[in-house]
């Protein structure tokens, strides 16, 4: 991934903003820093480990020299823009100068940004900054409690939590002690000079929150504090994503989901028989493939179940190619690569695809390219041990196939009971472009495919 060398350096330092590696994402966490200050490092070194709203990525170093600065701790959050490291290139005086972070004409001079601010603009002086006094107020600013506070920066008396204007300075180190101590940074009185808050400020933040449960406790407690008995999870990232594609879907377009109980007897053997097979001895031969070779064909017979919904130009876009999105359930949520021209692939080079798509999911390394313009999805819920269900349309897209577990039950087969291999289709499409009839013959024809796949492929070849 390239990163263009957009800010000027000052001094020889140079600031590197976190770029958008996405298709206009806003913030990106950063999960890990592979560098620190003092380290050299070189032009296209991999320097941290980051996850967007839809992939987990390796950002490069657009420099070489010598790290300054990190600006932003492991498990923060920062906007696209944010200057995230300096890094010093050796060319300037004594290096001490204010780095530039602008990319526009502007020339006013900017303050080196703290931790996950990026770029404030400022006069020679920083901007004042309401805070908590901790020492004895001066004659021009009240005292915002009526007893003036001990000149000692630890408190005699816990003071009730205050918020500070806009975001809270502090150093990575101590954001990170903030958060493994769960205390909420924009109520801590900071002590540090310019307002910044200190490793003391957050634990005396700690103990101002125990001194209260000091006084003792009824014998019989009316309610268990609630903290030990939850976990709460943020919302970000990966998940953040899905959760706001996934409502945008479903109040978007209008959902239908028809069902299919389908005899897949002879598809399990056919699996059997392509796993021997020595153009398949390098790929893993699943069910999913020949689910998917199925889903492909009937999209052959019906292109307009391969399509989109263009609100702007209203239109309906049918794609004359087919890439096709397989959810895959990961550590840091659900993702859909998808596979670019599935249509055009044989069996050996499909089941290739499949593999290497499954396999880069799960090592939470699938790119935001992969996971960009899909046409139709296959989600395997029968991995979970479900039958069937309703599942969500990706948004730009007309329908998506739920494919349920396989199970022995009994069917009728050429007009005698037997115990059969059965499985559940589920298809949801969007009624504004797919209706009725559309849907049920799709889903008619993935269900023929899979009952005779031999067959079928002779026939719809």
């Amino acid at each position: 991934m390239a990163i263009q060398k957009s800010t000027p350096a000052v001094d020889g330092v140079h600031a590197f903003k976190l770029p958008d590696v996405g298709e206009g994402l806003i913030e990106a966490e950063l999960l890990t820093w592979y560098v620190k200050p003092g380290d050299e490092v070189k032009d296209g070194q991999m320097i941290c480990e980051i996850e967007t709203a839809k992939a987990v990525v390796e950002l490069p170093c657009p420099y070489s020299g010598t790290v300054k600065e990190l600006f932003a701790a492991e498990g923060e959050t920062v906007e696209v823009g944010t200057v995230i490291i300096t890094v010093d290139d050796g060319t300037g005086g004594s290096g001490g100068g204010t780095v530039e972070a602008d990319t526009g004409a502007e020339t006013e001079e900017r303050e080196k940004p703290l931790v996950g601010y990026g770029e404030k603009a400022a006069s020679t002086q920083r901007r004042p900054r309401r805070r908590p006094a901790v020492t004895a107020p001066t004659p021009a600013a009240p005292a915002p409690r009526p007893a003036p506070a001990p000149t000692t920066p630890e408190p005699a008396a816990p003071a009730a939590p205050v918020r500070s204007e806009g975001r809270p300075l502090a150093k990575p180190p101590v954001r990170k002690l903030a958060k493994d101590l769960g205390i909420d940074l924009a109520t801590v009185s900071p002590t540090g000079k310019d307002g910044i808050i200190t490793r003391d400020d957050v634990h005396a933040a700690v103990e101002a929150v125990r001194t209260p449960e000091a006084a003792p406790a009824p014998e019989t407690p009316v309610e268990t504090d609630r903290s030990a008995r939850e976990q709460r999870i943020p919302i970000k990232g990966v998940r953040k994503h899905t959760a706001a594609a996934m409502v945008n879907s479903a109040f978007t377009a209008p959902h239908v989901t028809e069902f299919l109980q389908v005899d897949v007897t002879r598809t399990m053997k056919a699996v059997a028989r392509l796993r021997e097979r020595p153009d398949f001895a390098d790929v893993k031969v699943s069910p999913l493939l020949l689910v998917a070779k199925a889903l492909l064909m009937a999209i052959r017979r019906h292109p307009g179940i391969n399509a989109s919904w263009d609100e702007e130009n209203q239109e309906i876009v049918v794609k004359n190619y087919v890439n096709l999105g397989i959810a895959a359930a990961t550590e840091r949520g659900l993702v859909v690569p998808n596979i670019k021209d599935a249509e055009s692939q044989t069996l050996p080079e499909l089941a290739a695809s499949l593999k290497r798509l499954t396999e880069t999911a799960r090592a939470g390394k699938t790119g935001p390219a992969d996971m960009s313009g899909g046409t139709i999805t296959i989600t395997n819920v029968g991995v979970f041990g479900v039958d069937a269900g309703t599942p969500i349309i990706n948004p730009g897209e007309a329908a998506i196939l739920a494919f349920g577990q396989i199970r022995d039950m009994p069917w009728v087969h050429k007009g005698e009971l037997k115990i059969r291999k059965v499985t559940t289709l589920s298809l949801s499409f969007d009624h504004r472009l797919v209706d009725g009839e559309l849907g049920s013959k799709v889903l008619r024809d993935i269900g023929t495919a899979l009952e005779d796949p031999e067959l079928t492929a002779l026939a719809w070849g």
